[in-house]
């Protein structure tokens, strides 16, 4: 995604902390790092007037903090709190859904960095899956939604969702995500 941006700055990193990405990362852009996704980030202090991130595993917001420089943000995509839980209830049962991915942490853990928060916006986005190999694709691209997913452990109830989307036409979830960009003052 950033390789395609029209103009790249002159100081420019990137971060990767998967190796398949990584490799793919270091043919489109002029300077990537692995790093863990946790932190700590390869960088000096003060060193970014913008830090980006699409869908961060962890948000190492003191780190995040660390290498803006004075005026600097951090602008991102980010998974929120119970994304196709929909999905995962159906195929596993009800499963608690924990805040460490809700928009009032994200909230909390950037300003106890010291960066001031200017925009959170959240949204809830509709996932329609029109039959069941669309399904199974997906959970074996988005591991985390069924943890440990396989066709064969799950053949019941990729059954009852077959007969769910001939029943209503398609199996419906909902994605959650926000977008936050925040400041070092």
């Amino acid at each position: 995604m950033t390789a395609s941006a029209p103009v790249l700055p002159p100081l420019m990193a990137a971060t990767e902390s998967w190796p398949p990405n990584a490799l793919v990362a270091a043919k489109n852009l002029p300077f990537v790092v692995r790093a863990p996704d946790g932190g700590p980030l390869p960088f000096r202090s003060s060193t970014f007037d913008l830090v980006i991130s699409r869908h961060p595993v962890v948000t190492p917001w003191g780190e995040i903090a660390r290498v803006l420089r004075s005026g600097g943000t951090y602008f991102s995509q980010q998974i929120g709190a119970g994304t196709n839980r929909e999905l995962t209830d159906f195929m596993m049962g009800p499963q608690p859904v924990s805040e460490a991915r809700g928009v009032s942490r994200a909230r909390a853990d950037a300003e106890a960095a010291g960066l001031e928060v200017l925009r959170l916006e959240p949204v809830a986005l509709r996932v329609a899956f029109f039959d069941v190999a669309a399904v199974v694709h997906f959970l074996r691209k988005v591991l985390w939604t069924v943890p440990g997913f396989t066709v064969e452990g799950y053949r019941d109830r990729l059954l009852d969702m077959h007969a769910h989307i001939q029943e209503h036409g398609e199996f419906v979830s909902t994605s959650t995500r926000f977008l936050v960009e925040a400041r070092k003052p």
